[in-house]
């Protein structure tokens, strides 16, 4: 059973994206086991995490993780994913990525609009 928002669910579902919902702690954790990762990475796809945190989607997501660690192929550093974390026995990169003030909409933004803001950054620091 899934504790995300219909119109979430609805939205991987319709565009057939694989995930799997877990609850850990008062996180809801979607893992999204083989991201497509854009030309420029050391790999082409990694597992993805997404925590989302009690009050979504009134609440904003906040950061993301990868495992297994991303990196640009030429071994230039990705600002704010250095830290590790472990979460449901794996071991994760964080992306340290936050929302503005004013930048998530609540009623307007969804898990559909954090994927291509993470698919974005992504292009964005990516070796070109």
């Amino acid at each position: 059973m899934s504790n995300l928002p219909e119109f979430d669910v609805t939205c991987l579902d319709d565009r057939k994206i694989q995930y799997e919902v877990v609850n850990d702690g008062s996180m809801i954790s979607i893992i999204f086991p083989s991201w497509k990762l854009p030309p420029g990475y050391d790999k082409s796809e990694s597992s993805l995490l997404i925590r989302l945190a009690p009050g979504y989607p009134d609440v904003p997501p906040d950061m993301w993780w990868f495992c297994p660690p991303v990196q640009r192929i030429d071994g230039q550093p990705i600002n704010a994913t250095q830290a590790v974390e472990t979460y449901l026995g794996r071991t994760w990169q964080r992306w340290s990525r936050h929302f503005s003030s004013g930048q998530w909409c609540s009623g307007i933004d969804s898990l559909e609009s954090f994927l291509v803001l993470i698919q974005n950054e992504l292009e964005r620091c990516r070796m070109r």
